[in-house]
């Protein structure tokens, strides 16, 4: 899955709708999300991104400091209230 521009509005919930019809058809597949296009991210984006990584796995390719950045907040475990 690769990922461009910003992610955000409209290209959040377009990301939202493209996980959801890829995620069926994964299987034991390895997802690997390309974040090296993305500019900026909102916080959906985010959060989805964090979801994905929970449920799969997923592998991160990111190149600037910003997409490392959202590569390793979705990695992080989510805090324990």
């Amino acid at each position: 899955m690769k990922l461009e521009g910003r992610v955000t509005g409209p290209g959040s919930s377009e990301f939202d709708r493209s996980w959801q019809a890829l995620e069926p058809s994964l299987d034991s597949r390895k997802l690997v999300i390309d974040l090296r296009g993305v500019i900026h991210m909102d916080s959906d984006a985010r959060r989805l991104l964090a979801e994905i990584h929970r449920k799969t796995g997923a592998e991160f390719l990111a190149d600037t400091p910003m997409t490392k950045y959202f590569a390793e907040e979705a990695r992080r475990e989510p805090e324990k209230e």
